[in-house]
C-alpha cells in the first residue's frame, strides 16, 4: 500500500510539472485527476471502509456535480468556478477536522496535543478558505460587488477574529476540557474571518486572491492530514499549496505589489483623481508622419501584436481574435499575443480563453518577450486591455498601479484599441494611450469592435482581385497542381460520397495532390462528413480538420465544394447580425479558384444568403451532388 501511495503521490508531482506548460497542461490535469482517484481508492481500503455506503452516495454525488460544472460552466465563468473549487476543499478540511472531534469525544483513541493542535488549525485554514472562496466567486459573479469593500472598524474585525482563533487553538490543545465548544468557535470565526479577509479585495485583484486561497486549500488538506495520520493527504496537500504561494508570489512580483498590500485593499482603486500626465514641451515634441486611418494601419503592418485583456473575455471574443489573428497571418504578417501574467481574473486567464479557440501556444508570448517584440512592431491591436497596457504606471507616481509591470503597447509604430469605451480602467487611472496621436480607437463591444477589423481586411481579398474564372471545370482541374474538397451536408443528402471518392482518384492519377477539408459540423452530427467517406474506404490521411488546412487555401488552386455552404459562407466573418456571425468557417474563398456543386443558390439552415456563390473566381454548378459529381468525373476521365 505504501507504494501505490508513493506513486500517486509521484503522479500529482509530474501532473502539476505538466501542468507548468500549456502544450501539457490538458495531460497533467488528467494525470492529476487519475493520481487523485487513485489515493481516494487507495485511502478506502486501507481504511477498511470500502462496505460503507455513505461513501459511495457521497462519490456518486460528487462524481456528477463534476461533470455537470465541468459541461454547463461557461469559459467566462472559468475563475468562478476555480474559486468555488478552492472553497470545496478547504470546506472539505474543515469537515475532517470536525469529524476528528466528534471520534474523540466519542469513545476513539484519544488526541494528544500535537493532534489537537493540528485539528484546530485544519478547521481555521478550511473555514477561511471556504468563505473567502465563495466571496470570491461571488465577486466574481457579479453578485457582490467587485470594489474593495471596507467595513467600519475593519482592520478591528480582523485582529479580533485572529486573536479569537489563536486563543481557541491554544484551549483546544492544552486545555480540551470542552473541545467542541472550541471547534465550534473556531469553525464560525474562520467562517468570518473568510468573509473580511477576502472582501477588501478588489476585483482586479482576484488573480492573486485565487491563487492564494488555491494555496490554502492544499494548507488545509496537509494540516487535516496530519490530525488523521494520513500521509498521503499531507504530502499532496504541501504539494498544492507549496505551489500556490509560489504561484501568488509571481503574481506579486508580476504587479510589483506586496501580499499585504493586496489583502488590505489598498492596491486597485485610486482615492483621490490621478495627477495629471505632465504635457511635454513643444520642442520636445517627436515629429509624426501624417495619421492615416485605421484600416490602412491594418492592411500595411508586417508585425504585430494582440494584447487580450478582460474585456475579450467578458466579450467573449476570443474566437474573433483567432480570426483576426489568422486573416493577418495568411498575408505574411508576424503575429504574436501578449499576455500579461494578472490579465484577466484569474491566473492565466487569457491562456485559457486563446487554448480554448486553439490559438497555437508558440504564438502566446510572456510580458518580457512581448515588450522586446513591440520595440520594433509595426501595429499593436489591444483587445478589452486597459491598466496592463497604461503608461501611466511608468509615468505617474502616486497611482494605485505606479510601478507595476505593463506590456508596452505604446511602443510600437501604430495602435489599434478595441475596448469597450475611454473610460478607467479598473484601478481609476485614466490611460493616455487613447489620447496619443498614433492610436486608433475602436470602441463598442470587442465582438463588434474586431467585425469591423476583419471587414478592413476582407476588403482587400475581395474576388475582383482574385484572377476571373472563365474556363470551366475541366480546364481548370487540368491546369490545378493542388486541390481541396469540401462536403457538406448536401453530399450526405445526395449519396454522393461514391462519386467524390471516384474524383479523388482521378486526380491523383493525374499527380494532383488531394486533400479534403472537414469541417466539424458539417452535416447532422459530429464527424458526419467522415463516416460517409471512411465508407467508401477514402483514406484517413486524406483528411484535415479545420485548424489543420484553413491556412493552406491561400495556396490551393481550386477548391471544389459539395453540398456545403453555411461552413463556407464568409458572412460568418464579415456580417454581425447573422445568425452564424461568429462561427469559425473553412476560408475556400482565399483560394485562386472555387468551384460549388451545391443543389442550388438558396440559403443554407441559417437562412444566410452565400456571397461566395457570385464570386468571379467560383464557379457555381446547381444539381444534385451525385449527378453533378458524377458528370464531372466522367468529363475529366473523358479528357485524360
Amino acid at each position: 500500500m505504501l507504494y501505490l501511495q508513493i506513486l500517486f503521490i509521484l503522479g500529482f508531482i509530474y501532473g502539476i510539472r505538466l501542468m507548468s506548460s500549456p502544450k501539457t497542461a490538458v495531460r497533467g490535469n488528467l494525470l492529476g485527476a487519475l493520481s487523485m482517484l487513485g489515493a481516494i481508492i487507495v485511502t478506502l481500503i486501507a481504511e477498511s471502509i470500502l462496505t460503507v455506503s455513505l461513501l459511495w452516495v457521497a462519490l456518486l454525488v460528487g462524481t456528477v456535480l463534476g461533470i455537470y460544472m465541468a459541461q454547463k460552466v461557461l469559459m467566462i465563468q472559468m475563475p468562478q468556478m476555480v474559486a468555488l473549487l478552492n472553497g470545496f476543499g478547504g470546506g472539505a478540511s474543515a469537515l475532517v477536522a470536525l469529524m476528528a472531534v466528534f471520534d474523540a469525544l466519542g469513545g476513539a483513541a484519544p488526541l494528544n496535543s500535537f493532534t489537537w493542535f493540528t485539528t484546530g488549525l485544519a478547521i481555521i485554514v478550511g473555514g477561511v478558505t471556504f468563505s473567502g472562496s465563495l466571496v470570491a466567486a461571488g465577486k466574481l459573479h457579479g453578485a457582490m460587488s467587485q470594489r474593495p469593500v471596507h467595513y467600519k472598524r475593519h482592520n478591528l474585525y480582523v485582529w479580533a477574529a485572529l486573536i479569537i482563533m489563536a486563543v481557541e487553538v491554544f484551549r483546544l490543545t492544552y486545555n480540551a476540557a470542552t473541545p467542541m465548544l472550541s471547534a465550534v468557535i473556531l469553525l464560525a470565526v474562520s467562517l468570518f474571518f473568510g468573509v473580511v479577509f477576502t472582501i477588501r479585495v478588489g476585483g482586479a485583484d482576484m488573480p492573486i486572491t485565487i491563487s492564494l486561497l488555491n494555496s490554502f486549500s492544499g494548507v488545509a488538506g496537509a494540516v487535516a492530514g496530519f490530525a488523521l495520520y494520513n500521509t498521503l493527504l499531507v504530502t499532496v496537500g504541501a504539494v498544492v499549496g507549496a505551489s500556490g504561494l509560489i504561484l501568488t508570489q509571481i503574481m506579486c512580483r508580476a504587479m510589483n505589489r506586496s501580499l499585504m498590500q493586496i489583502l488590505l485593499g489598498q492596491t486597485t482603486v485610486a482615492k483621490k483623481a490621478p495627477a495629471a500626465v505632465k504635457e511635454k514641451p513643444a520642442g520636445e515634441k517627436r515629429e509624426e508622419p501624417p495619421k492615416v486611418g485605421w484600416q490602412e494601419s491594418l492592411r500595411q503592418a508586417r508585425s504585430v501584436a494582440i494584447i487580450p485583456g478582460y474585456g475579450m473575455a467578458v466579450a467573449q471574443a476570443q474566437l474573433q481574435v483567432k480570426q483576426l489573428a489568422e486573416n493577418l497571418q495568411a498575408r505574411g504578417v508576424d503575429v504574436r499575443f501578449g499576455i500579461h501574467p494578472v490579465a484577466g481574473r484569474m491566473p492565466g486567464h487569457m491562456n485559457v480563453l486563446l487554448a480554448e479557440v486553439d490559438v497555437p501556444y508558440d504564438q502566446l508570448y510572456e510580458l518580457e518577450d512581448i515588450n522586446e517584440f513591440l520595440e520594433t512592431a509595426d501595429l499593436a491591436i489591444i483587445v478589452g486591455a486597459n491598466d496592463v497596457v497604461n503608461p501611466a504606471a511608468i509615468e505617474s507616481a502616486g497611482t494605485p498601479i505606479y510601478g507595476m509591470p505593463i506590456i508596452r503597447a505604446d511602443s510600437a509604430s501604430e495602435i489599434i484599441i478595441c475596448n469597450y469605451d475611454t473610460e478607467p480602467g479598473y484601478a481609476g487611472i485614466a490611460n493616455r494611450l487613447y489620447e496619443m496621436e498614433k492610436a486608433h480607437l475602436v470602441l463598442g463591444d470587442a465582438k463588434d469592435s474586431l467585425a469591423e477589423l476583419l471587414k478592413a481586411l476582407a476588403e482587400t481579398e475581395k474576388p475582383a482581385a482574385a484572377p476571373e474564372t472563365a474556363a470551366g471545370p475541366v480546364e481548370l482541374l487540368a491546369k490545378a497542381k493542388r486541390v481541396v474538397i469540401v462536403p457538406g451536408y448536401g453530399m450526405a443528402v445526395a449519396q454522393a460520397q461514391g462519386q467524390v471518392k471516384r474524383l479523388i482518384e482521378l486526380l491523383q492519377r493525374r499527380d494532383i495532390s488531394v486533400q479534403i477539408a472537414v469541417h466539424p459540423v458539417a452535416g447532422r452530427m459530429p464527424g458526419h462528413m467522415n463516416v460517409l467517406l471512411a465508407e467508401v474506404d477514402v483514406p484517413y490521411d486524406l483528411m484535415y480538420d479545420m485548424d489543420q488546412i484553413n491556412d493552406d487555401f491561400a495556396d490551393v488552386d481550386v477548391v471544389i465544394v459539395v453540398g456545403a455552404n453555411d461552413v463556407i459562407n464568409p458572412a460568418a466573418i464579415t456580417e454581425k447580425d447573422t445568425p452564424i456571425y461568429g462561427m469559425p468557417i473553412l476560408h475556400v474563398d482565399r483560394a485562386a479558384h472555387v468551384l460549388i456543386y451545391n443543389l442550388d443558390r438558396e440559403p443554407g439552415y441559417s437562412g444566410v444568403p452565400n456571397a461566395l456563390y457570385d464570386a468571379k473566381h467560383c464557379v457555381f454548378i446547381a444539381g444534385d451532388a451525385a449527378q453533378t459529381v458524377g458528370d464531372l468525373t466522367q468529363s475529366l476521365a473523358a479528357s485524360s
